[in-house]
């Protein structure tokens, strides 16, 4: 049975992308790829309930193992998928009314959005750890792809910027993934070394020295890919420059996959020299990550590159509550990836519906949102009030969570830094973010909404950043604590 679901589950995107390019128009395009990505979050639901039973799901094998902490990461990318996906349809056909791209530019963009799910889709339920280092490259080329789709002189610019930095570092995760296949070589054990499962039971007979090196590889390469400071610098320019709904899942899921990448080998690497080591580099970087972010929104005038910024402070969160270490850092850390995988592409989608009725991506020509599109208007709102940690949206639980497991850990540095951090970014963000929603809006912006399918993606993701402000579902409990348990060194909890 599991290694049905799995196949159907890799088939689904897959034979969504081959039925695009074969039939080649924009409507059985838009189609077939809302019902692919639809059939993945039923698919998805249905595992994680096995995940939920069964603690882990193994198919082909061991080719194929999902936990608690990879079902964690695979349910954003379901979810963000079809809320895109759904999205798309009213902003790409926009721009297919408008004549800034055609049927050939809408087939290469749904043939790539179903690559980019199958390949983020890959990452969290393989074992081996080669493979999962070929699918985190493999999410960077088509992404590129996606990113110059318009063929622009910006867009291409910042394509390449990404390919290369995020290549170069890859290199770098390659580096030390070879690094800890050779310690589990040398330990003895020569079948199925480069399985995760099988380095976490024989992490304790690695070389400890091997096992720092590696890990600082690793950290450099999936960190430069998860958008961490400093490695951070393509960021900016690929999230502002993709289409909305790429940036969406660049932002709210891509750098999740890639965070994921170094808590799998930050485990192996607890079993061989224990904790210290990788904490103290996790929330070097953290800070430093939230400090960057901040800064750069203070003095942002792009939307999109002040919601890519903020990426940048949250995925130094997550590292923060990692490196905090103990049960409620890590799972503040995780229910801070699944926050943060709602909350972003519901500001990007907001975004999108404010870039294309204003007809500019520049904050200070954009007043009255709320009054020219009031229901585009109060989510943006909604999910501004989320990405700074307000009370009662979603991200305000998660960063407490950190935050105060940061005090309890004895960090009181680090965590009195970080506050400051958080206060400009609180100030910033809102800053720019009011001066768009309020005010009056030009003569010439007419006032409507851009579309029900420009709102209901916004309405679904703003449900769920109000819900899980209040209320986290027993089932989700369960995957974050039982998640929390593996970061923290249980293996196979």
């Amino acid at each position: 049975m599991p290694d049905i679901a799995i196949l159907l589950l890799l088939l689904t995107p897959l034979v969504g992308g081959v039925l695009v390019t074969i039939l080649g128009k924009k409507n059985y395009a838009e189609i077939i790829t809302i019902s692919s990505a639809s059939l993945v979050l039923i698919q998805v639901i249905f595992i994680l309930s096995k995940v939920i039973h069964d603690k882990t799901i193994t198919a082909f094998g061991n080719m194929f193992y999902i936990d608690s902490l990879g079902a964690v990461i695979l349910l954003p990318i379901s979810i963000v998928g079809f809320v895109a996906v759904l999205y798309s349809k009213n902003y790409m056909g926009h721009q297919y009314d408008m004549g800034m791209v055609d049927d050939k530019h809408i087939v290469r963009y749904y043939q790539g959005i179903n690559a980019f799910l199958l390949s983020m889709i890959v990452v969290p339920i393989t074992n081996n750890l080669g493979i999962m280092w070929v699918t985190v490259e493999a999410t960077t080329l088509v992404s590129v792809l996606l990113i110059m789709l318009y063929f622009k002189e910006n867009a291409i610019e910042a394509a390449w910027k990404y390919l290369i930095i995020a290549t170069v570092g890859l290199s770098f995760a390659l580096v030390g993934t070879v690094f800890f296949y050779y310690a589990n070589i040398n330990s003895g054990t020569s079948e199925d070394a480069m399985d995760w499962t099988g380095m976490v039971h024989n992490s304790k007979l690695f070389n400890p020295a091997l096992v720092m090196i590696a890990f600082v590889f690793i950290l450099v390469g999936y960190g430069t890919k998860a958008g961490l400071a400093p490695m951070h610098t393509w960021l900016p320019d690929a999230h502002s420059e993709a289409p909305t709904p790429v940036s969406a899942l660049l932002s709210g899921v891509l750098l999740n996959c890639a965070l994921y990448g170094i808590i799998r080998f930050r485990i192996v690497t607890i079993g061989a020299i224990g904790t210290a080591f990788s904490n103290e580099l996790l929330i070097i970087l953290a800070v430093v990550s939230i400090g960057i972010g901040a800064a750069s929104i203070y003095f942002q005038k792009d939307m999109k590159r002040m919601l890519a910024y903020s990426s940048v402070e949250h995925m130094g969160l997550v590292s923060l509550g990692i490196g905090f270490g103990g049960l409620v850092g890590v799972y503040g850390a995780i229910l801070q990836i699944i926050n943060h995988a709602i909350a972003k592409p519901l500001m990007f989608f907001a975004s999108g519906n404010v870039s294309q009725k204003y007809e500019t991506k520049v904050m200070s020509k954009v007043k009255g949102v709320i009054k020219v599109m009031p229901m585009t208007g109060t989510l943006f709102l909604i999910g501004g009030f989320a990405l700074v940690g307000m009370p009662p949206f979603n991200i305000f639980l998660s960063e407490f969570l950190v935050l105060s497991s940061g005090f309890q850990s004895g960090q009181f540095l680090a965590v009195s830094v970080v506050i400051v951090f958080l206060v400009v970014t609180f100030a910033a963000f809102l800053r720019h973010l009011i001066k768009m929603i309020f005010g009056t809006p030009a003569a010439e912006v007419k006032k409507d909404e851009m579309g029900k399918l420009a709102v209901i993606p916004l309405a679904i993701l703003g449900s769920l950043v109000i819900v899980l402000g209040f209320y986290i579902p027993s089932q989700l409990q369960e995957l974050i604590h039982n998640a929390s348990v593996i970061i923290n060194g249980g293996g196979f909890a």
